[in-house]
């Protein structure tokens, strides 16, 4: 089965996807946790569902008492059913509706204490959610009422029953809207949570690096914003959509039981027609829609890479090129999006003309018994709204297909980049080897094989050496030989080889690379980066500036509190100064430089050697230039071809001369 074929089906692995995302906002993830976590979600319903039996009891024999004749009206022996329910043994049903869960939500409270938030807001929603639907029942009858005094031309009751109709949607109002505002609370607490936890996982053990040379997963910034916010939302419509489903289904089956059994039957036919020809002709959706993500997600990367990269492009005047470059981007997205639209069309010919019929069933089936006198005019208008309701609510995949294959794509995506960020070790071929590593006060590597991570080349064999503090090393070689992919490796951004690599902790090295990174901040932030945290006083940052041939920039930028686009607004050569600004401020055991000063004059070079040179930090260079032999001891040269050898400064020195 291919890839795609995967992503169009609705199937266990995509609930199991679903569980892992959506579960740990609201209940730890171990084990059957989320057996436990459906069944305390089921305990909840029934206890808000007793809970509001309760109220509705209490509502009911109060206004029994009050409003006798409109009560009757609106619900004919609701008080005395539930008078009898009241003095039956049901009454020990709803008793323990409400104790049961209140017991186990009890036990689990360890778990769900930490959660309290997420399950507070959810009840409130849940119970404005029963009201909701409750207040569509109530409007059912209300409605019957008033239309049948209508054909009756009885005034006296149409005015009743219209103010009673007005009444409901006063009380419905603030009920609808804070129905609302609770599910969007409800949703943005919920992405605040997953959007932390998914970066988290992320920044975690270098996932972000793993993932950038993962080709399977495509655009994480996508993922992560819109994503997530489409998952949050989409999943609490989808349980809502649900939840509402399942009220409907048993308050208006009741109703249109009342009214004609025949309906009932046909509508359980209608719909069951519906939904199997609806996942027929619309299953393919899901993998048209995982693409379509996909596409819009690339097209919008090559619109960030031109910004990203302007000056560049302007540079070498390749306008023409970048645009048809994004054009094809674009072309590709309409492409996917005319299959989407073609399938959602012949969808659409078969979902449309079921809806068209939700008008005509009802009345063809409720006509005849009305012109023979058993039902009254309202109820015809009672059923078609009740038809349509529990229909609906049979009809869910109907409906909201091309919702749940949007949505299904969406989990799809999350789901693989999940997988990805947990499974931090790249994949690798049947027996193949890593290189070992231990954490020591020095630098050295012991018999080293390095490959490239996926395991096609040997860029260096058996390599020996120690870096003794204090002991420069500079790597020399022709472009490709291994030089940069030999830090990677020191970094332990690459382990594929053999051997052991000795090296202090990370936190006690630090890696500048030939552009360094300037990250989003103020200069005071871009000078501790990464260790923002640190407390320097202004009077230490100037004189590090000093050192590195930069005095002038606070004054010239807005001072040390000035945000700016660092990358734009410094030269290279300025950041590579800014670079050793960080090395000097840091003072790391061990310095990796790969082609650090590569944009500066050789005046400025031997300058910023020298200051780290006088200080506690060993340093590793990657370069060119001869006259960096003159701040080193050793030199490794590599000669591409897997071979390598270790010369003195002086020999290479004489060796190049």
């Amino acid at each position: 089965m291919t890839r795609s074929d995967q992503l169009n089906r609705f199937d266990r692995q995509l609930w199991n996807r679903f569980i892992a995302i959506a579960q740990p906002y609201w209940y730890p993830t171990s084990g059957r946790s989320s057996a436990t976590f459906l069944i305390l979600l089921a305990l909840l319903l029934m206890f808000l569902a007793a809970f509001l039996f309760v109220v509705i009891a209490i509502v009911s024999l109060s206004s029994q008492s009050i409003f006798p004749k409109i009560f009757n009206n609106i619900a004919p022996g609701l008080a005395q059913n539930i008078t009898k329910l009241i003095n039956s043994p049901g009454i020990l049903v709803i008793v323990a509706t409400l104790l049961a869960p209140s017991i186990v939500f009890f036990i689990y409270r360890g778990n769900l204490i930490p959660r309290w938030r997420p399950w507070a807001l959810l009840s409130i929603l849940l119970l404005l959610a029963f009201s909701v639907s409750g207040l569509n029942v109530i409007i059912s009858y209300v409605a019957r009422f008033f239309q049948t005094a209508l054909a009756q031309k009885d005034q006296a009751t149409y005015w009743r029953f219209l103010f009673v109709y007005a009444s409901v949607f006063v009380v419905g109002t603030p009920i609808v809207v804070y129905y609302n505002y609770v599910r969007e609370k409800l949703g943005v607490n919920w992405r605040d949570w997953l959007t932390n936890r998914f970066l988290d996982d992320y920044f975690s053990d270098r996932a972000y690096y793993d993932i950038s040379n993962n080709s399977k997963i495509d655009n994480p910034d996508q993922r992560i914003t819109e994503d997530i916010r489409s998952f949050t939302r989409t999943s609490l419509d989808f349980l809502l959509i649900i939840l509402g489903s399942i009220i409907d289904l048993i308050a208006f089956t009741g109703v249109l039981w009342t009214i004609s059994l025949p309906l009932v039957l046909v509508l359980i036919f209608y719909a069951t027609f519906g939904t199997v020809g609806t996942i027929l002709i619309g299953k393919r959706l899901i993998g048209i829609n995982f693409t379509q993500l996909r596409r819009e997600a690339d097209f919008r990367y090559g619109l960030v890479h031109v910004r990203d990269n302007a000056e560049s492009i302007a540079f070498y005047r390749g306008e023409d090129q970048e645009s048809v470059a994004v054009k094809q981007r674009f072309i590709e997205v309409l492409r996917n999006f005319n299959i989407l639209i073609g399938w959602q069309r012949n969808l659409r010919f078969f979902t449309t003309s079921y809806n068209y019929f939700v008008v005509i069933v009802p009345a063809l089936v409720v006509a005849p018994k009305y012109f023979t006198g058993e039902i009254d005019f309202g109820a015809i208008t009672q059923a078609s709204f009740a038809f349509s309701q529990v229909l609906s609510a049979l009809s869910l995949i109907v409906t909201q297909f091309e919702s749940l294959s949007a949505f299904a794509a969406g989990v799809n995506r999350l789901g693989e980049f999940e997988d990805a960020m947990i499974t931090n070790a790249k994949e690798r071929p049947e027996g193949a080897t890593t290189i070992d590593m231990t954490i020591d006060s020095h630098l050295a590597l012991e018999h080293v094989t390095l490959e490239t991570p996926n395991y096609q080349k040997i860029l260096v064999k058996d390599l020996s050496l120690d870096v003794e503090p204090g002991e420069g090393l500079l790597i020399v070689g022709r472009s490709g030989a291994g030089k940069s992919s030999l830090l990677r490796a020191i970094a332990g951004l690459w382990n594929s080889g053999t051997g052991k690599l000795v090296r202090p902790k990370l936190e006690e090295m630090l890696f500048l690379p030939q552009r360094p990174y300037m990250i989003l901040g103020t200069l005071r932030d871009q000078l501790l980066y990464p260790f923002a945290s640190r407390e320097i006083s202004e009077s230490k940052l100037r004189e590090v500036l000093v050192k590195v041939n930069l005095a002038d920039l606070p004054e010239r930028v807005g001072g040390f509190d000035a945000q700016l686009d660092w990358s734009t607004v410094l030269s290279l050569g300025e950041q590579q100064r800014l670079a050793f600004a960080r090395l000097l401020l840091t003072e790391p055991n061990y310095a990796i430089l790969d082609e650090a000063t590569s944009a500066l004059d050789l005046r400025n070079e031997a300058e910023l050697y020298e200051q780290i040179r006088t200080g506690k930090t060993t340093f590793v260079s990657v370069g060119h230039r001869t006259s960096l032999l003159a701040f080193h001891k050793k030199v490794l040269e590599l000669d591409g071809a897997e071979g390598w050898r270790i010369l003195s400064a002086e020999e290479y020195a004489a060796q190049e001369s």
